[in-house]
């Protein structure tokens, strides 16, 4: 059951808007006002111990002939008498003051607060795209509006970014889906047809979209980074890897070249198996024939190093920034055993990243690609 204070209002007609409302909060005063009495009592209390102080010497120190008087009690009433009435103006003086300048000045300093929260009403309703842009110099709640933007600026990115993906993912599963739909409905329409090529192509539509929907699961647990972090050594895995797809590789004529060195890396071992698989498998599937593949592994200074490079078609600079975008597919392949989900290099970003680690891509001379990937060392 969803507690008193934070319940959660959904506003009709804005998408996914919705706003935590302390609702068991009794109205008060509002900020601006309690600066502006805070500036004003306290104007009011140098202002009431500045008096006293300057009454207190006026007694103490009476000057000689200032006033003709026979006792002590008859100086005092006369210098209050004298002193009292431009007292109480100046006291009145102050709080008036202390209350105008003190308003004054908080709407001035809560202004970038206004700000920051027109900003937020706005992100409510689901206007990413909106920015706080302070102007001014570097102060407390500039850098709090900076930093708002810079969250901001992220989040629109990525809620973009799963968006275009949910749609991508959604046209790559709907495919296999449509394909099936066809042959079996080509099937019912002639029931003399061949079923053992019928089964022979639903097996293997099946199995891509099983492919796909495996790589979803991995994109998505590597990008919420739900595992342990353990030693591992990224030249065993690359070892592991080649021996696993050798016999793609041997039909596909690539030869695959590992000498790595002991890479230890701090992470998730399914994960790292996971992303060393998919680079020697990207390696493979963009390759010519006959092709290479060599893989190194390395570290040094706390940091763990693995290197994919492979032969293959010439690649252009724009289109290797491209290579890590989900569904994102380079030179066009030539068998349709090579035929992947498009999220081979998007998973093993991910992974990366899920790592704090980092992942260049370049483009080798006379063609193929070569893939570094850093990661904490151990």
């Amino acid at each position: 059951m969803t507690p008193p204070e934070l319940r959660r209002e959904v506003y009709p007609g804005k998408c996914l808007a919705s706003r935590l409302t302390d609702v068991d909060r009794k109205p008060g005063l509002s900020v601006r006002l309690k600066l502006a009495l805070s500036y004003a009592a306290f104007a009011v209390v140098a202002g009431g111990l500045l008096l006293m102080a300057v009454g207190a010497a006026l007694v103490l120190n009476r000057p000689s002939g200032w006033i003709i008087m026979t006792t002590d009690d008859t100086y005092l009433v006369g210098m209050f008498k004298s002193f009292a009435p431009a007292a109480a103006a100046a006291m009145a003086v102050l709080v008036v003051f202390g209350l105008v300048g003190g308003w004054f000045l908080a709407g001035r300093m809560l202004a970038p607060v206004d700000r920051m929260s027109e900003a937020v009403r706005l992100v409510g309703e689901g206007s990413l795209s909106h920015r706080v842009e302070l102007p001014g110099r570097r102060d407390e709640l500039r850098q709090l509006a900076d930093a708002f933007d810079s969250m901001l600026a992220q989040l629109e990115a990525q809620v973009k970014e799963q968006r275009r993906f949910a749609a991508n993912a959604s046209h790559e599963l709907r495919t296999p889906l449509a394909v099936t739909q066809s042959l079996l409905e080509v099937a019912q329409a002639d029931p003399d047809s061949n079923t053992e090529e019928l089964l022979e192509r639903l097996w293997a539509v099946n199995a891509r979209a099983i492919a796909l929907t495996e790589a979803l699961l991995t994109l998505s647990r590597a990008e919420q980074r739900a595992f342990t972090a353990e030693p591992v050594d990224l030249s065993l895995l690359a070892e592991e890897a080649a021996e696993t797809l050798l016999p793609l590789a041997e039909a596909h004529d690539v030869a695959i070249d590992v000498s790595a060195e002991v890479a230890l890396a701090t992470g998730s071992r399914p994960l790292l198996a996971q992303m060393v698989l998919n680079l020697l498998h990207n390696a493979i599937a963009h390759n010519t024939r006959p092709g290479l593949v060599k893989v190194s592994a390395g570290a040094g200074g706390g940091v763990a190093v693995l290197i994919v490079e492979n032969s293959g078609p010439e690649l252009a600079p724009e289109l290797v920034t491209t290579l890590t975008e989900p569904f994102q597919r380079g030179a066009e392949r030539t068998h349709a055993a090579q035929a992947g989900v498009g999220l081979g290099l998007a998973i093993v970003k991910s992974i990366v990243q899920a790592h704090d680690g980092t992942l260049s891509l370049a483009a080798r001379p006379g063609g193929g690609l070569k893939v570094t990937v850093h990661l904490r060392g151990v």
